[in-house]
């Protein structure tokens, strides 16, 4: 559920307050329109810092997915930006990231950023899933797959899960950002969710595939069976959303997923 963007001065002092016990004073402040996920996004300038803040009502259902991000960032690699403090006051729920300079990636054809992308993913890949209650790809896509299937998700890798462009920052290298479903799973889950916001960006799904493989070890080795029902599991959800929310951008990928599934079966023939 979208939560309704307000500018910093909008917050209830309390809040605002709270901000500055772990700020200092804040002398100005950007409102990032990026997003539908937070209440409050925004750069926040100190004397000495400037850092990324967001957040949402303690009583809003997104309230749940900041949470995840917060519980998770400790633990992730290096190419993420680093939560700094959390504080609920007010009636709202905020947290501060290190601010990271940088643009949304271009996935398009040939763009440069494609191997900084892929590299962010590589070490993501690399890192050890925490110990921590985490969402399992297993019950993610349950509700899309049978219980023989869904049991090919399983794996004990940790996801991003959402590596739509804008949830990637390209400066120097790719930063991973917006942690809002991080889970459990196979190791080849992440490529098969990147390789369909390739497809939006213009890759064909042959091109797709071969440059995943190229880069993805868990991609290359991934049973044909397995992607195969997460593949069928991921465009059936990706119909119910369009079906339930049917914006142009929605519809466009879950007709990417149904062309990726015609694809990655016709391979078997």
């Amino acid at each position: 559920m979208p939560v309704d963007r307000i500018h910093w001065d909008d917050l209830p002092p309390g809040a605002r307050d709270a901000v500055e016990q772990h700020t200092g004073a804040v002398l100005r402040v950007q409102t990032v329109d990026a997003g539908a996920n937070s209440g409050i996004a925004a750069t926040v300038h100190t004397a000495d810092a400037t850092l990324f803040v967001k957040g949402v009502p303690i009583d809003h259902p997104q309230a749940r997915t900041q949470q995840r991000e917060a519980t998770i960032n400790p633990y992730l690699p290096p190419s993420c930006p680093r939560l700094l403090w959390q504080v609920q006051a007010a009636g709202w729920d905020l947290i501060g990231y290190e601010h990271l300079v940088g643009r949304h990636a271009d996935y398009a054809p040939g763009s440069p950023d494609l191997p900084l992308v892929a590299r962010a993913v590589v070490e993501l890949q690399n890192t050890p899933c925490p110990g921590i209650v985490l969402k399992r790809a297993e019950d993610r896509w349950s509700g899309y797959a049978g219980s023989a299937d869904v049991e090919q998700f399983g794996g004990d890798t940790l996801l991003h899960t959402d590596l739509a462009p804008h949830n990637v920052l390209v400066a120097d290298r790719a930063h991973l950002i917006d942690w809002a479903w991080p889970t459990r799973g196979a190791a080849w889950i992440d490529p098969a969710v990147l390789i369909l916001r390739l497809m939006e960006a213009g890759h064909t799904a042959e091109a797709a595939d071969a440059w995943s493989r190229a880069w993805f070890r868990s991609w290359a080795a991934a049973p044909y069976a397995s992607v195969t029902a997460f593949c069928e599991a991921n465009a059936r959800t990706w119909g119910d959303i369009a079906r339930t929310d049917p914006r142009d951008w929605k519809r466009q990928m879950a007709r990417h997923a149904h062309d990726w599934l015609a694809y990655w079966r016709a391979q078997a023939e």
